[in-house]
């Protein structure tokens, strides 16, 4: 699904330099700070609500967004 793809960079670049572990609503909080388009936004809001501790798991949520 090539907005995954698109989604999976967006997302890397608004979270960039967040400290880890975050859970979702730090995810959201950060990503809002950092002026996140609304589709951004929606990816992160969908991701599972989890205990995140690196990029790579952020990236792994993203793919279970739905």
């Amino acid at each position: 699904m090539p907005l995954a793809s698109h989604s999976t960079a967006t997302v890397a670049q608004v979270l960039s330099g967040i400290d880890f572990p975050a859970n979702k609503q730090k995810l959201v909080d950060y990503a809002q700070k950092n002026n996140a388009d609304a589709e951004v936004l929606e990816t992160i809001k969908q991701m599972p609500e989890a205990e995140y501790t690196s990029m790579a798991d952020v990236f792994k949520g993203v793919g279970q967004s739905h």
